[in-house]
């Protein structure tokens, strides 16, 4: 049918939703656009929240996170669980993104983080870093994905680099296991942010979310475990 309108629609024109566009003349017919698929949709096509072209911004890196406490910069950070809120967080300038296993409460509707598996993380981790083109991401481990032993560990966290795409990961805990673990992810080249105090995938040995160091020995032992971390090789907590 396009063959005998040639003759007759020689300069009408026609636009497809978005994917591409034909003119209609003389000759055969051309393609005038085409939108690839991408992680920067046009506003023709999606109206919400739009990630800056990564071009446009300095990413923020562990380097700036070292320079800045160095020279006494304060530093800020925010937990994100899809890519509208990380495109917010990241228009607002601020330095790090958590993404979170509380996902498991906020988003999943669970009572504890427990129960959100790594896959679960990968899927909004993968969310946040298409919103996120300045932030450092940083992606918490599950429960269940490196308690088991640091080789265990070291693979989810290498999983929530490749396939979640996130710049660093996250790990509660400061007993000697998982310090050993902290120093396993870190010599496979992942940097780690550890995590000290009230940690909530402990709630079944604590008997609940429960605040640690309110005495002078449990200070003293949350302190013990952050040098701990920190001589592991953690770049924060």
């Amino acid at each position: 049918m396009v063959g005998p309108m040639l003759g007759v629609l020689r300069t009408a024109s026609c636009r497809v939703s978005g994917s591409f566009a034909i003119t209609l003349g003389r000759g055969p017919v051309t393609l005038a656009h085409r939108r690839p698929f991408s992680i920067k949709p046009e506003s023709t096509v999606y109206s919400g929240p739009q990630a800056r072209p990564s071009d446009d911004v300095k990413r923020v890196t562990l380097q700036t996170i070292r320079s800045k406490h160095k020279k006494g910069q304060p530093l800020t950070m925010v937990t994100a669980y899809d890519y509208p809120s990380a495109v917010h967080v990241n228009e607002a300038g601020i330095d790090m993104i958590l993404v979170g296993d509380s996902a498991a409460m906020v988003v999943h509707g669970h009572d504890t983080t427990l129960p959100i598996t790594l896959d679960e993380m990968l899927v909004h981790c993968q969310s946040v870093v298409r919103g996120a083109q300045r932030a450092l991401v940083i992606g918490d481990l599950p429960f269940g994905s490196y308690e088991t032993d640091p080789v265990s560990a070291v693979a989810s966290a290498v999983r929530l680099l490749k396939e979640g795409g996130v710049d660093a990961v996250k790990m509660e805990g400061g007993a000697p296991k998982r310090v050993a673990a902290a120093r396993e992810i870190v010599g496979a080249g992942v940097a780690v942010m550890g995590h000290v105090g009230l940690t909530p995938q402990a709630i079944s040995s604590l008997g609940g979310f429960r605040p640690q160091g309110r005495n002078a020995d449990g200070a003293v032992a949350v302190v013990e475990q952050a040098l701990a971390l920190e001589d592991a090789g953690c770049f924060a907590l």
